[in-house]
């Protein structure tokens, strides 16, 4: 696929999925009659698989139908939404896709397996993963002000970890890279577990991790939170200030795990599996689940989740570009 597509067809493309019928049609009557496979593009364990077996849980319950998480790991995400994309489209395939597999593998690679604005129609935003900045407890820093006058001031800079190349970790810390001018060279890991646990022995100084990812080592004091990537400061750390707080307003970045089915999925079905998803995201035992792992739930409207993949679209390819970072 084209490295950029132009904004505009990328807003129209996201946007036809979402013509609705004025009354429901025999799709929507007919669903749910048969299981629903939900496709996550990673391991079992992880943030994304959490979020899905948890509302897949209460999903099922609402539908009167088994809910099947189906792992499929690999490519960046791409293994899955390809998968999902030649899928029949009858709402009976779910995918778990994140701004890695909608907005920022398009920017990265200069060709892909799927389209996301072609091939993918959304759903609902199931739920956001704050980003935060940690230092393990070799950094003296004590404050996020202090962290960026170390690195300002180190010689040739310093290395940063992420979860691997093009993962919203990575990018979140790109982000505070240009905005704060800092010197900072990225190191990929397989996994956010593998780079925290070289932050907290001191291998390298910092990274950008979720709240989800990084609870235990930030609880056992294995590494420092200085500053969290989000517009309002984190529930599950109150006092942890935001980056806007502290003057660098552009900086918010999660990690954003949406729901996404066949393009050619009827309006009818999308609509009523978004009732459905998002009535599981807000039965209050689900919710605060949720919560209490580190997700902000959200759960909203096919249009509103459309919206937000135009926008974060624009933001996040700019960025790329400019840096000219690419993983082909």
């Amino acid at each position: 696929m084209p490295r950029c597509q132009p904004f505009a067809l990328l807003a129209a493309t996201f946007a036809l999925p979402l013509l609705v019928a004025a009354a429901p049609g025999h799709a929507a009557d007919a669903w749910p009659a048969k299981p629903v496979r939900w496709i996550v593009p990673y391991p079992a364990g992880g943030g994304s698989d959490f979020l899905a077996r948890t509302i897949g849980q209460g999903l099922s319950g609402r539908i009167s139908q088994p809910v099947v998480v189906d792992n499929k790991p690999g490519g960046n995400t791409a293994i899955g939404a390809s998968e999902t994309a030649r899928a029949a489209p009858d709402g009976y395939t779910v995918l778990s896709a994140d701004n890695g597999t909608l907005v920022f593998n398009p920017a990265l690679y200069k060709t892909l397996s799927y389209n996301p604005a072609k091939d993918l129609a959304p759903v609902t935003l199931l739920g956001r993963f704050p980003m935060i900045l940690v230092v393990g407890p070799g950094t003296q820093a004590k404050t996020a002000q202090e962290f960026i006058a170390q690195v300002k001031a180190t010689p040739g800079g310093v290395n940063y970890g992420s979860a691997g190349a093009g993962s919203p970790h990575h990018l979140a810390m790109e982000l505070l890279k240009v905005e704060a001018q800092l010197p900072m060279t990225h190191a990929p890991y397989r996994g956010a577990a593998p780079a925290l646990s070289d932050v907290a022995a001191g291998q390298i100084p910092a990274m950008m991790v979720d709240y989800a990812a990084g609870a235990g080592f930030i609880k056992g004091g294995k590494v420092r939170p200085l500053a969290v990537a989000n517009a309002t400061r984190l529930p599950q750390l109150p006092d942890v200030p935001t980056f806007a707080e502290l003057g660098y307003r552009n900086v918010e970045a999660a990690a954003l795990v949406g729901m996404v089915v066949p393009a050619a999925t009827p309006p009818e079905v999308i609509n009523t599996l978004n009732r459905q998803v998002v009535a599981s995201i807000k039965d209050p035992a689900i919710n605060k689940k949720l919560v209490d792992f580190g997700v902000e739930p959200v759960g909203n409207t096919p249009a509103q989740f459309s919206e937000l993949l135009r926008s974060e679209t624009t933001r996040w390819t700019r960025l790329i570009h400019e840096l000219k970072i690419s993983l082909d």
